[in-house]
């Protein structure tokens, strides 16, 4: 069986294809992505602008006509943050839904966060024991941890990478004061989040998941061993907290001239290694190591055993 993803985020529309079956890995066929940034489109009133929603509807039809060709069996749209909190979201939603087709699910934190831990599960396997797991997006920050399939804690706040340029560094370079007052407000809110996190083990291994942490992992170029000599990514919280200060004071252009670093994500790459430096420091994490599945690999998962309890019904 050949399944979509269509992950419509706040950076991104992201369409995955891949060759599926119950009890096997998903085999990516087809990866197609439309950089959009809809934190941009944002109109005062927390609206997504007409011009936004005609991009992410263009943006759609492109996937969907992408999937067509590559003769999925099935779609699975979904969407999260961006569309979720605009002020205009119902509105958003039945026309992306009218541009797709079909519905779209719009998934909350929580959820999204769990569906990610699930992917994150699955690539480390059982064996990996406690998980302690980090996302960044474009409009939200995502935690879960726990010891089984499911985390037993799940926990998303407002602090994507978009969301906390918009707010915190609209300048470029944005400098050390907006650095350092984006740095309080991300303490602030993950204390209380931490708190509830420190009631659980200690985590054997503390993960992160989203391209912008992998392109920070790349940035600070730190690899180790993998359980079968391959590498793997790491990603030290003192070697990212001595990139920051390097990054805030270079203009966007320049940093996209650094490894790792996309076109896409040089203007909100300060943030986000800011944001995930708090994190860790909340959290007391010395090190993530950076997982290949997310989101959308979570979503895929779930779809396919919800469809094989289904069959064995």
């Amino acid at each position: 069986m050949r399944l979509g993803v269509l992950d419509i985020g706040s950076n991104t529309v992201h369409l995955l294809a891949a060759d599926v079956h119950p009890g096997g890995r998903p085999l990516a066929t087809t990866s197609d992505r439309t950089v959009l940034r809809l934190m941009r489109f944002l109109t005062p009133s927390g609206a997504i602008s007409e011009e936004g929603v005609q991009a992410l509807e263009a943006s759609v039809r492109q996937a969907r006509a992408v999937a067509a060709q590559q003769r999925v069996d099935a779609l699975l749209a979904t969407a999260t943050s961006a569309v979720r909190e605009a002020a205009n979201g119902a509105e958003v939603i039945a026309r992306v839904e009218a541009a797709l087709g079909q519905p779209l699910q719009v998934l909350d934190g929580e959820t999204e966060a769990r569906l990610t831990f699930l992917a994150v599960r699955r690539w480390f396997g059982w064996a990996a024991g406690q998980i302690l797991l980090f996302d960044i997006g474009g409009g939200s920050f995502e935690m879960a941890a726990g010891s089984e399939e499911l985390p037993d804690i799940a926990a998303s706040v407002p602090l994507g990478a978009g969301r906390s340029t918009l707010m915190f560094l609209p300048d470029d370079p944005p400098g050390e004061e907006a650095v350092e007052r984006l740095r309080e407000h991300a303490a602030d809110v993950f204390a209380p989040v931490a708190a509830r996190f420190s009631t659980l083990p200690r985590a054997e291994h503390v993960v992160g998941s989203s391209k912008a942490i992998r392109s920070l992992a790349r940035l600070v170029g730190y690899q180790a061993p993998g359980w079968s000599g391959s590498e793997r990514m790491l990603l030290p919280r003192a070697s990212l907290g001595s990139w920051i200060p390097r990054l805030a004071r270079l203009p966007a252009s320049a940093r996209q001239e650094l490894p790792g670093i996309t076109p896409d994500r040089t203007f909100q790459i300060v943030a986000a290694a800011v944001v995930l430096h708090t994190a860790m420091t909340a959290m007391r994490v010395d090190e993530l190591e950076v997982s290949p599945w997310a989101l959308r690999e979570g979503v895929l998962l779930r779809y396919i055993e919800d469809r094989a309890r289904d069959d064995d019904a």
